[in-house]
């Protein structure tokens, strides 16, 4: 493995650096060949449930493009099946969840997440980058709470948020049971991300 570069943590940390770091969002995307033909196979969530698969889709926008740090290859919703909220990514629109948060006891019913146990295959990709591929950091994330609230509420995508904030302002205890709910989540995930290996946490939020 090459000399592990480490500029953009330095960079972070607001160190001075050579020059300036760079990734992109989605790194792995439809820019890639590659990627373009392991989606007519998989969808994203097969892609993710297959650690070695989804540590090379992780992996090869860094060597096509020697980028400073990898984005660990996931969605937003990966968190949230494992706690009972059914996820269905549909191509031209996103995920799509089928039973939308309308109340207290909706939001009762979901679990809590035990990424060992739920989500393996995650931290497994993580190893398998960090130990294994990488010479740069891997940058692990997830989707704050108002974002993942917001699809949880609305159903799906959306520009307006009508239903987000109806519940914001209409019913305020619901709204505020469901942050603390996806904030201890958020905590929960994250943690598992550095303790298996990643060195930066992105925290992706709308607008």
């Amino acid at each position: 493995m090459k000399e592990f570069n480490d500029t953009i943590l330095n960079a972070y940390n607001g160190e001075k650096t050579d020059y300036a770091p760079v990734w992109f969002m989605r790194q792995a995307g439809r820019s890639q060949p590659e990627y373009r033909k392991l989606k007519e196979k998989y969808s994203l969530f097969e892609i993710t449930h297959q650690p070695e698969l989804c540590a090379y889709v992780t992996e090869l926008p860094v060597v096509n493009y020697n980028t400073d740090a990898a984005i660990l290859y996931k969605d937003i919703m990966s968190p949230l099946p494992p706690i009972g909220v059914d996820v269905e990514i549909k191509k031209g629109i996103g995920p799509v969840i089928e039973q939308p948060i309308r109340s207290k006891s909706d939001i009762e019913r979901l679990g809590e997440l035990e990424p060992e146990q739920h989500i393996p295959y995650v931290l497994d990709t993580i190893k398998i980058l960090t130990k294994e591929k990488l010479n740069v950091p891997l940058i692990g994330f997830s989707g704050a709470p108002f974002t993942l609230a917001s699809y949880m509420i609305e159903g799906g995508p959306s520009k307006q948020y009508n239903k987000t904030k109806a519940m914001m302002y209409g019913d305020p205890e619901t709204w505020f049971a469901l942050m603390d709910k996806l904030a201890d989540l958020v905590i929960t995930y994250t943690k598992a991300q550095v303790k298996a290996g990643a060195k930066a946490i992105q925290i992706l939020t709308h607008g």
